[in-house]
């Protein structure tokens, strides 16, 4: 399915019969039996209150009937690398067998196997191929994605990535940002040769690309299997050079000072952090950069060294929770379950939960104002739910409850009425 974005109707008029999530749109506050009501025209949320407050030169505009729904802003997956070739279950149940990474790795498997299957793909093809898989993330609520590089490995396969992340924009009318990952892994090509490798992302891809308009961010997979703080950096200024925001793959398999570092050039997040310091921490609160909580990569890679969750929260730093879609470790489609995780497995509460895939989340993007809340003046993009309770969205897992996605002023997945 290809749909075009002219095809979904327009959510403007008057939505009732709602039921506004705790949090869901900030300074409006609600009895929990309250009929809450919005306004949308031109695409843009006019106004959100109690349906019994509604201003009355709203009144007669066109009605959209929720039927009790519940309302939160529409999700957004804030770290995710949808886009690539192949896949690599073989790999997967290699390792349940008991082969070693060793062992994978001679068999072809490992970050390679995806770079090789992304190099022989044209774009057409990895089009295809992540189509069904943002779909299945649209159908969970989704309504902005983070889309990173970083399988191509060389200036024309990055390039036909993000092209594609583009498109897919473009095609289902959902908020896309890109994130060059150019730094992700050393390509075979350049084995033993990393700071050759960086130059040249440095020097070529990352401008190159950059000029042509696909590039929203810049992410580093900073770490002792990737590449150094040193290398890091490196990077990190070629981007503040042409005015990109940095993001960091940090702390995920030992602690590397890459969050601190991450923090003094303004990084908009941190994400894994499983061995994140408590300086750190600090950095991180003081330069107001998000932490990410990957639950999916944790239970895939039968981790057990928890995100520091607790030191977080006392320091107030925002934590977001993304599904860290990837054919390696988190081939997850589903960001419901990761709420789902991020409250099992590392023991958030279900308001954190939910913040951290709305309202936090829209921040490791820089997009916090136009999406992650229902506020007025920002763009239209809301779900409404078939539960009853918003402590639902966490607890139920491997079911869909969506009964209405508003996405970018448009109804994209629901009726109309």
């Amino acid at each position: 399915m290809n749909p075009s974005t002219s095809e979904f109707p327009s959510a403007d008029g008057l939505w009732t019969g709602l039921r506004l999530a705790p949090g869901a749109a900030p300074g409006v506050a609600l009895a929990a039996d309250a009929e809450a009501a919005l306004v949308v025209t031109q695409g843009t949320i006019r106004w959100v209150g109690a349906r019994s407050e509604l201003p009355a030169e709203f009144a007669g505009l066109p009605s959209h009937d929720g039927g009790g729904a519940l309302v939160t802003p529409g999700l957004v997956d804030c770290h995710t690398h949808l886009v690539y070739g192949g896949q690599r279950a073989n790999e997967f149940a290699m390792r349940l067998a008991g082969a070693t990474y060793e062992e994978v790795a001679k068999a072809g498997g490992g970050i390679v196997s995806s770079v090789r299957a992304t190099r022989e793909a044209d774009e057409d093809t990895l089009f295809a191929q992540a189509a069904p898989r943002l779909e299945q993330l649209l159908a969970d609520g989704v309504c902005a994605i983070e889309i990173k590089s970083g399988y191509g490995l060389a200036l024309e396969h990055e390039r036909k990535q993000l092209r594609v992340a583009r498109r897919l924009g473009e095609a289902y009318g959902v908020t896309v940002r890109t994130t060059f990952l150019g730094a992700h892994a050393l390509p075979p090509e350049y084995a033993g040769r990393s700071g050759d490798y960086i130059d040249l992302v440095c020097n070529e891809m990352l401008p190159a690309l950059a000029a042509e308009g696909l590039v929203d961010a810049v992410d580093v997979f900073c770490e002792r299997i990737a590449f150094s703080l040193e290398e890091t950096e490196q990077v990190f200024q070629a981007a503040k050079a042409l005015g990109l925001p940095v993001k960091l793959h940090a702390e995920q398999l030992s602690d590397m000072g890459g969050a601190a570092l991450a923090a003094r050039y303004g990084a908009l997040s941190c994400d894994h952090i499983e061995h994140l310091s408590d300086e750190g921490i600090a950095a991180m609160r003081q330069s107001g950069t998000v932490a990410v909580l990957l639950p999916g990569a944790y239970y895939t890679l039968r981790d057990t060294h928890l995100p520091p969750i607790a030191a977080l929260r006392a320091a107030g730093v925002p934590m977001a929770v993304s599904t860290d879609h990837n054919p390696g470790t988190s081939p997850t489609l589903s960001l419901l379950l990761m709420v789902n995780m991020a409250c099992t497995l590392f023991r958030l509460t279900v308001p954190e939960a939910l913040a951290g895939v709305t309202l936090h989340a829209a921040r490791a993007l820089g997009l916090q104002d136009t999406h992650g809340a229902i506020a007025p003046g920002m763009p239209a993009n809301f779900v409404l739910w078939n539960l009853n309770d918003a402590a639902e969205l966490a607890y139920w897992f491997g079911q869909q409850p969506v009964r209405t996605v508003v996405r970018q002023g448009r109804i994209a997945i629901g009726a109309t009425e």
